[in-house]
């Protein structure tokens, strides 16, 4: 999912996994669910999703600079029959230096 080395006890990654079917849906999923149908033009409802969240995560290797870092998250969701994955990087949150990465064939997203 990245290049993040957090070996020398800087930044965090956790996560928060909703379960929506025959139950009220918070805030956070009917978000979501709003960027899908907006993106896709067609109508979505969760039935699960997943957020996993980098924050302030230094680059690999950490023992370089610990300075620079970077907060993402990735929001995998499915309404069971389709599945989707929203990649949402903070506003200024990218400081990492792709020049000094080991391999500068950088890439944002998934395949």
């Amino acid at each position: 999912w990245d290049n993040a080395d957090f070996s020398r006890g800087v930044g965090t990654t956790f996560y928060q996994e909703f379960f929506t079917l025959n139950t009220a849906k918070p805030p956070f999923i009917r978000d979501v669910e709003a960027k899908v149908r907006r993106y896709l033009r067609s109508s979505y409802s969760a039935v699960w999703t997943l957020k996993i969240t980098w924050e302030k995560a230094p680059v690999y290797a950490a023992w370089t600079d610990t300075r620079k870092t970077i907060t993402y998250q990735a929001v995998l969701t499915t309404d069971g029959f389709r599945s989707y994955i929203l990649m949402l990087y903070q506003d200024g949150g990218m400081q990492w230096d792709y020049t000094r990465l080991p391999s500068t064939n950088v890439l944002i997203g998934y395949t």
